[in-house]
Order: structure tokens, then C-alpha cells, then sequence
């Protein structure tokens, strides 16, 4: 990693920035709470992103972006915070995008992640999905989830990651991480050999392509609890991306071997706060009920939505609901409770 892009990194930091962004023709770009901001100091030119960015490669780096026009990487900065590094291509010129990790990993409560995430992780196997769109917390969600583990139980996790945004020690559970393109070659080859190194669990830092979800449904189906995370809106979509995911005469397959494993999909949403300033995360969760298996099995994907509104006593909850006990509760505003929902006329009934 060059000087320049580590004192940048420690830039963000002290301005509590979520990532930070390296555009040709713009100064440096933050993101602070939610919020694209421009940063003090001099246009970026394409000479000065091109230095900026190969200084700091190795030459095996390097070739990557040479062939690929892309690369992913993490990088630590300080004693202990870290960094994922993405390099692409813009008008043949290398820019930057820069995602901070958070140095500590924090408590259920300030994350403000349900009560039913640590019954969760105790789940001796199956399957935990946590969806989103990108930048909503996904990775701190899983990272505390593996961290939970490793402070209750006697056990062995292997993550597949891309890159490692956080690293555990290993406390009462052993953990061992790989990084694609560092330690792995992929997701897909990782994940078969990881079922050779005896774990109880596995995180998958995300489910790309169905190669990767077959192995994952097959090491939840083999008794090992395995916790990945997924790009859809909800958790409805989540299950319907899963098995549309592979071709017609397989599906059937995979609704059978998702309904046989899947232990809950928790689908995030980061939202302003109705004081400004922060952020907070609203939590839809779908928990793997009798109900919930059925409806998968026998394909009536339309009817899960009617049994996670009803599965309160589960633990379950609506991303409707769970915007309205924030609203309830005075964290967010009105209008973004109303606008975020999947119902608005629910909202705006249940608050008249």
C-alpha cells in the first residue's frame, strides 16, 4: 500500500467517512453518513490516480488488473483497521473506490440488529442468508455473527471472503479466513475444499453465482451451519433469486434443498435518521417455519410473504413493521418510513 493512499485512508477515518471514492476530474469523494461529500484538496488527475493507484500494487496485482481491467482487494492501515480497495477503469484511466471497515466489531444493540440473530447463530446447521442492496451493513451483520460464534462456541469456522474486511482471532472457536485471489482462487473451488477441513461453520462473504449457492445449499444439507451473504431487496427475493438462479429441470431440486436447510433470511436497510446525522438499520426477518419450508417446497413463493406477516410469535418480521416500530420509536421520519415501505397505505393507516 503507498503513503499516499494510507493517509488518505486515515483521512476517512478522522472524518468518520464510510468509503471514500478517487475520480478523475473531482477532488476526493467521502461518504459520510449515507451522504457523498467532497473532500478538501486539488482535482484528481488521471497521471496522479494512475501513480496513486500502482504504487501501491504488487507486481502479482498488477497482472491481475492488466488482463482483468478490474481488481479487489484488502489492505490494513494503523494497528488494526482495514480496508477494501476496489480498482477499476474509467475512460482508460484506473480509479478508486474504498469501503473503511469498522475497527470493532459492535455490540447487538448498537448495531440494532434483533434479538433473534443471537438464537440464530447457536443453530447447530442450515442455512442464514443476510440480503440487501450494496451498503447496508451486510458484511458487519456476518462479521458479528462470526464473532458470536467464536465467543460462545467450541468450534471450528472457515470464511470464504472477497476481500477480508475484518479479521477474528480465534477466542473459544478456531477461525480460519481465506481471501479470493490471495489465499483461494474463487468461491466456487473454496468452498469445496473447505468442506475437507473438518468445520462446523462456514461464512460465505457472498453467493455470486449458483455454482457457489449449490455448494453452500449441500454443506448446509451436510450438517454444517453455513451463514452467506446475498444481493436482493428482501427476503421473499432472496429465495426467489436462489432457485431462479438455475436452469428449469433443477429447480425443483433446489426448492427441496432450500426448504431443507434454510434457517432465516435477514434483509437490511440503512436508513438517516429522523435527527440526521447517523444512520440506523431496519431488519426484515423471515425465519425457516414449517410454513415458510412448505411454501418453498411446493413452489407458492407469493404465499411467504402472508406467513411472515403472521410469524411475529417466530421472531418474524415485515420490513413494513420493522420501518414502523422505528417511526414508533422516533428513529426515523415519517416520510421515510412511508417512502421505504413495501405498503405506504399500511403505514400511513397504522399511524392514524
Amino acid at each position: 500500500m503507498s503513503l499516499q493512499i494510507e493517509n488518505l485512508l486515515r483521512s476517512g477515518r478522522k472524518l468518520n467517512a464510510s468509503d471514500i471514492h478517487i475520480v478523475v476530474g473531482l477532488p476526493p469523494i467521502l461518504r459520510v453518513e449515507g451522504e457523498v461529500v467532497t473532500a478538501k484538496g486539488d482535482v484528481v488527475t488521471a497521471d496522479a490516480a494512475r501513480t496513486l493507484v500502482y504504487e501501491g500494487l504488487t507486481p502479482e496485482q498488477q497482472q491481475v488488473l492488466k488482463s482483468t481491467w478490474q481488481l479487489c482487494f484488502s489492505t490494513q492501515f494503523g494497528e488494526h483497521d482495514r480496508a477494501r480497495v476496489t480498482i477499476y477503469m474509467r475512460n482508460g484511466s484506473p480509479e478508486l473506490s474504498i469501503r473503511l471497515s469498522e475497527p470493532v466489531i459492535r455490540s447487538r444493540g448498537d448495531l440494532n440488529l434483533p434479538a433473534i440473530v443471537d438464537d440464530l447463530v447457536r443453530k447447530p446447521n442450515g442455512l442464514i442468508i443476510i440480503t440487501g442492496p450494496t451498503g447496508v451493513g451486510k458484511t458487519t451483520t456476518f462479521h458479528y455473527m462470526i464473532d458470536r460464534i467464536n465467543n460462545e462456541s467450541r468450534v471450528k469456522i472457515v470464511t470464504i471472503e472477497d476481500p477480508i474486511e475484518y479479521t477474528h482471532p480465534c477466542k473459544r472457536a478456531v477461525v480460519v479466513q481465506q481471501e479470493v485471489l490471495t489465499d483461494v482462487k474463487n468461491f466456487q473451488q473454496a468452498l469445496m475444499h473447505v468442506l475437507r477441513q473438518d468445520p462446523d461453520v462456514i461464512g460465505i462473504g457472498e453467493m455470486r453465482d449458483r455454482e457457489t449457492m449449490y455448494t453452500a445449499l449441500t454443506a448446509a444439507e451436510t450438517g454444517h451451519l453455513v451463514i452467506a451473504t446475498l444481493h436482493t431487496p428482501d427476503a421473499v427475493q432472496a429465495i426467489q433469486r436462489i432457485v431462479s438462479a438455475f436452469p428449469e429441470g433443477q429447480q425443483n431440486e433446489i426448492r427441496y434443498m432450500l426448504a431443507n436447510t434454510i434457517q432465516a433470511v435477514i434483509a437490511q436497510q440503512l436508513l438517516p435518521t429522523a435527527t440526521g446525522g447517523q444512520r440506523i438499520l431496519c431488519c426484515e426477518v423471515m425465519v425457516g417455519t414449517q410454513g415458510i419450508r412448505h411454501n418453498i417446497r411446493e413452489n407458492t413463493i407469493h404465499k411467504i410473504y402472508s406467513e411472515l406477516q403472521a410469524g411475529r410469535k417466530y421472531g418474524m418480521v415485515t420490513m413494513d413493521h420493522a420501518l414502523l416500530d422505528l417511526y414508533k420509536k422516533g428513529d426515523i421520519t415519517y416520510d421515510m418510513a412511508v417512502t421505504m415501505a413495501r405498503d405506504p397505505n399500511m403505514i400511513k393507516q397504522r399511524i392514524a
